[in-house]
């Protein structure tokens, strides 16, 4: 049961990875729950709603050019505790702002809470690879 959970939890961090990938924030946000939390070490202040995380993307398209050109996961780990998972891995992201394109190493915990049959993203937190 542990394992088909697991895999549950590593299936829908898939599917918000890709999307991110993709830039498709759609499906992206889609994986998050409306009361969902983010922290990113390049935001000054915690994003307390998916709602937030949003009006701050729109932002960033707008006043930046921002758009996601890629992202791979490594050294992905998933543990489950009863109706909560947590998803942590390495990502390197490539992005566009500003009209300059860079590539970013970080590492993401993603915690999922398990509601109405669906593994949602409750909290996100980015930080910079040592």
């Amino acid at each position: 049961m542990t394992e088909q959970l697991e895999r549950q939890v590593a299936a829908a961090a898939a599917a918000i990875v890709t999307a991110f990938g993709s830039h498709d924030s759609e499906a992206y946000f889609a994986g998050f729950a409306d009361d969902a939390s983010f922290v990113f070490y390049t935001t000054s202040e915690r994003l307390e709603s998916r709602e937030a995380y949003e009006r701050l993307w729109r932002e960033w398209e707008q006043s930046a050019g921002f758009r996601v050109i890629g992202c791979s996961s490594s050294n992905g780990r998933v543990q489950v505790y009863g109706d909560v998972g947590v998803f942590v891995h390495d990502v390197e992201t490539t992005l566009q702002m500003d009209g300059e394109q860079s590539t970013v190493s970080e590492r993401e915990t993603i915690v999922f809470h398990h509601r109405a049959g669906a593994w949602l993203a409750v909290h996100e937190h980015l930080s910079p690879q040592p």
